[in-house]
């Protein structure tokens, strides 16, 4: 058995090494062009930084089954490959695991908000008290 030294950081540089990461006005700006905005956070963080208008809420644990285009447990808004996906969470690190995993089922266009809700926040973009649009 090979083992791979590298550690959760090398993990995290390999997943950004192939997404160009949007900035909290970039995200805005690609939601209001037509891309899914995707929040991961749990529902304890989106009940104390609010909810981000306009984002579907998708556990992380289906995300790949909700957004791939072929599966029979696709939300409806998957209609291919092309679509543009951003992926927020709370500071920007799973998200940036999250969207490596949607390049790598072929969502090339995936990528996701760098600092996560907290830039969006501190760029002072606004949220919601809800509700959120939860896809299950």
């Amino acid at each position: 058995m090979t083992t791979t030294i590298g550690g959760v950081d090398a993990l995290l540089e390999r997943a950004r090494a192939g997404l160009r990461r949007l900035d909290p006005h970039e995200t805005r700006a690609a939601v209001a062009a037509g891309a899914l905005l995707i929040d991961t956070r749990t529902d304890r963080q989106r009940a104390r930084q609010g909810e981000l208008p306009g984002a579907i809420v998708i556990d992380r644990t289906v995300l790949e089954w909700r957004l791939d285009p072929r599966s029979e447990s696709r939300i409806p808004e998957a209609t291919g490959y092309d679509v543009h996906i951003v992926v927020v969470c709370r500071q920007g690190y799973s998200s940036s695991l999250a969207a490596a995993g949607l390049q790598a089922i072929g969502l090339r266009r995936a990528t996701d908000l760098a600092g996560g809700v907290e830039a969006w926040l501190a760029a002072g973009l606004p949220t919601t008290t809800g509700p959120a649009d939860v896809r299950e």
